[in-house]
């Protein structure tokens, strides 16, 4: 089945996540939108609210709707009085739900024959497949969902099998789209790292436990003191709001590791300090219904020519080449973890060559090829 490019038949992405948020999945809906545009689709992008000073020049049509960009009942009411209000617009065309929020208020909507677009397209990304298979309510409108999808996506071989065996009812339908680094990012050559008194670790990630940084430490702590006094830890991310901070920096304080907390940063700020890290770690573990599954900052390290230590958890061995970009340990046996680390501290070569075959990797990984596999 091909979609109609045609400007009578429009693709509407509708998201809880889009610019000016910050995270993987707002990366992902505004590279997609942006991919399709190039592919010739008429787009019309429907978003959470955000400031006027916020907007960009994007190439497709911005409609802001009253949203939060949460999945709370009452953001979830406005978003189906929105799709209600449109429905005949939306009847005809091909709706793209990127991400869970949409998704749930679509759910319901599915109910009513009248209310079917034309064509509807889904992406998983890995965690929200687990919690709609968990809820008995969500598993059986989630099969509907999918009865009534043309076709759906994810972004890594790995979501793509948790997806088939949580619900088989996707089999014939899924389709491979991963991600790739933003398109306004500029792969530096290696001429522009800084060189550091210390080595450099970062971490880039909201402050959550499934992105590990509790791991992290712990391997950092079981360093021999020589390796130890050669390292910084820098972290950048958000808060969170369930004390996870707290805890890492209270572990932090038992330690007598160098640490950096430097919260949100802008883009620009985020690129410089890439450009200052040595080592990039993730080194990301289930939690709960919580799962990797990609990591796009993963994709921005190498582009930037830094060797990666994380865990081979989830898709993570899909975005990252362990052995060539980066080495990954299994989650549960941290001395292999700190061993990883060790070995990138004392071997400069092999964090040089690793990074040379990240900025290579990274090159690879192309949004209009994702969007020509989902909407071809």
């Amino acid at each position: 089945m091909s979609l109609d490019r045609s400007a009578s038949h429009p693709l509407f992405l509708i998201t809880h996540e889009f610019y000016p948020r910050r995270g993987g999945i707002a990366t992902f809906t505004e590279e997609m939108a942006k991919a399709s545009v190039h592919m010739g689709y008429d787009v019309e992008v429907w978003a959470q609210s955000a400031p006027e000073s916020k907007e960009k020049a994007w190439p497709f049509r911005m409609r802001r709707l009253p949203l939060r960009g949460t999945h709370d009942f009452s953001c979830l009411l406005r978003l189906g009085r929105e799709l209600i209000r449109e429905r005949r617009r939306l009847r005809y065309a091909t709706v793209y739900l990127p991400e869970p929020g949409p998704m749930i208020a679509m759910m319901v909507l599915q109910g009513l024959k009248t209310f079917r677009p034309k064509h509807l397209i889904l992406t998983f990304h890995g965690s929200e497949i687990q919690r709609f298979h968990r809820n008995p309510i969500y598993r059986a409108l989630t099969r509907r969902l999918i009865r009534h999808a043309s076709r759906i996506s994810t972004l890594t071989h790995y979501t793509q099998r948790l997806l088939l065996d949580r619900f088989p009812e996707a089999r014939g339908k899924v389709f491979l789209t991963p991600g790739a680094l933003r398109s306004d990012f500029a792969i530096v050559p290696d001429g522009n790292r800084q060189m550091n008194r210390r080595i450099v670790i970062l971490t880039v990630g909201r402050l959550h436990p499934r992105k590990g940084h509790i791991e992290t430490i712990q391997a950092l702590m079981a360093l021999a003191p020589q390796f130890r006094r050669q390292i910084e830890y820098w972290i950048v991310g958000s808060q969170s709001k369930n004390g996870y901070d707290e805890r890492i920096r209270g572990l932090v304080a038992q330690s007598d590791l160098s640490v950096r907390f430097f919260g949100d940063v802008s883009d620009e700020e985020l690129d410089i300090i890439y450009d200052r890290a040595d080592i990039f770690a993730m080194t990301s573990v289930d939690h709960g219904d919580s799962v990797e599954g990609f990591g796009l900052v993963y994709l921005e390290a190498s582009a930037h020519g830094i060797p990666i230590v994380g865990h081979s958890v989830g898709g993570v061995a899909e975005a990252v080449m362990d052995g060539v970009t980066g080495i990954l340990a299994p989650p549960d046996r941290p001395a292999q973890l700190a061993a990883a680390f060790e070995r990138l501290i004392a071997d400069p070569s092999l964090r040089r060559s690793m990074g040379e075959a990240g900025r290579a990797w990274a090159r690879r990984h192309q949004w209009t090829k994702s969007a020509e596999a989902l909407f071809r």
